[in-house]
């Protein structure tokens, strides 16, 4: 039949069939891309590499989307440092968190020393990658360090191209801590974020000296955690570094986020009590107003992370170090209103990024059986933060 004889009816039937056949494709387009996503992937075991167990997990996502996951790798023991050898480790992602590249070793600083609380940063400037991070001499954590000593220290190290290749480690000892005054200092872990006006920031704790105090705190009684947060900041993208003052609350471990008004959020761990320290900047961590309550867990540490216009946190739920959630908070920190239930077993440290996709990664302490069994990543996007709960 020539074309132009063909009925009408002909030509209703093959436009409504090719328009179907648009609206089927976009709708399945739609679907995939409102898939919840949730996967866990394994990065480091305790037991494997000679190592005892594997603790303190921070995560970057590099300039052109790699992924390096951090970790204290404890030979001879759990425990802190003082009680062991421990090397700074790292694995490296190229393919969004699916698979990791053998362990590396980033700072043995010799036999029983400990090399701690990595907390990784990324200067979006010139694309450079800093590694931050603490070494005690052996024996000496933070309840015994000394002041005017080198038994605690801070070190960096830098790398030019995503993390394949490090630099030389500097040592930024007398600038990070009261030498004279202080017993020693830690970062973070993680936290260290760029400011919009380029300042480089380094959350961190100061412990005066090895005295500490017992008493009743609300309905906590024990021996009080004489510790303060604060933070380091460089203007000149790494070449000089300064402190800030003291967080007048009684804070240690910590993480730092910018506020959509330029503020500065720090999300501060405290011991004594069952919850967490918000502390507010206006001079980009040179000076802290007044602590408020933050969130209710238990003495922990805790990620926090700008995704858009969203805050995100990432902590157990639970007394016992058990149930990670991820909350979500649309109001600056204000109020956390979200919650999803990430993993209902063992949980302990955490950390967040955002991957080049605008997915979500969580670097984190999990175990099944018992607690410190693995470092695990999990990934996982908006439309698991959306899904209804149950879902």
């Amino acid at each position: 039949m020539p074309f132009g004889d063909a009925p009408f009816g002909f030509f209703v039937f093959w436009i409504s069939w090719f328009l179907m056949r648009i609206v089927l494709f976009v709708s399945l387009a739609w679907i995939a891309q409102c898939e919840v996503l949730l996967t866990h992937t394994e990065v480091f075991r305790a037991g494997v590499g000679g190592y005892h167990a594997y603790r303190i997990p921070t995560i970057l996502s590099t300039s052109n989307g790699a992924l390096l996951a951090f970790a204290e790798a404890r030979r001879d023991s759990r425990g802190d440092p003082g009680q062991g050898d421990i090397d700074l480790v790292m694995s490296r992602s190229t393919d969004q968190g699916k698979t990791w590249s053998a362990m590396q070793v980033i700072d043995d600083p010799g036999e029983k020393w400990a090399a701690s609380n990595p907390t990784p940063l990324l200067d979006r400037t010139n694309q450079r990658v800093w590694i931050f991070f603490n070494r005690w001499e052996p024996g000496f954590g933070e309840e015994k360090s000394q002041p005017g000593t080198t038994n605690n220290q801070m070190w960096a190290r830098s790398s030019d191209d995503n993390g394949l290749t490090w630099s030389a480690p500097r040592d930024l000892t007398r600038v990070s801590r009261d030498y004279d005054n202080w017993g020693g200092m830690f970062l973070g872990p993680g936290g260290a974020i760029q400011m919009k006006s380029g300042r480089l920031l380094l959350p961190a704790a100061m412990k005066a000296d090895a005295f500490s105090v017992q008493a009743t705190v609300g309905s906590f009684t024990g021996s009080l955690g004489l510790m303060r947060a604060y933070v380091i900041y460089s203007d000149d993208h790494g070449q000089s570094w300064k402190r800030g003052t003291l967080v007048p609350a009684l804070t240690n471990e910590n993480q730092l986020v910018e506020l959509a008004d330029g503020k500065l959020l720090m999300d501060a761990r405290q011991n004594n009590g069952d919850h967490r320290w918000f502390i507010t900047s206006t001079d980009g961590g040179q000076t802290w107003l007044r602590p408020r309550i933050g969130i209710g867990v238990t003495p922990v540490a805790t990620g926090i992370e700008r995704f858009g216009k969203t805050l995100m946190w990432s902590g157990p739920a639970l007394a016992n170090r058990q149930k990670l959630v991820i909350r979500v908070s649309e109001d600056e920190g204000q109020t956390w209103n979200r919650e999803r239930v990430v993993y209902g077993g063992f949980a302990a440290y955490s950390d967040l990024t955002i991957l080049a996709d605008s997915t979500i990664g969580i670097l984190w302490e999990r175990g099944s059986t018992e607690g410190y069994q693995s470092i695990t990543f999990t990934r996982l996007n908006r439309d698991f933060l959306d899904a209804p709960v149950g879902q």
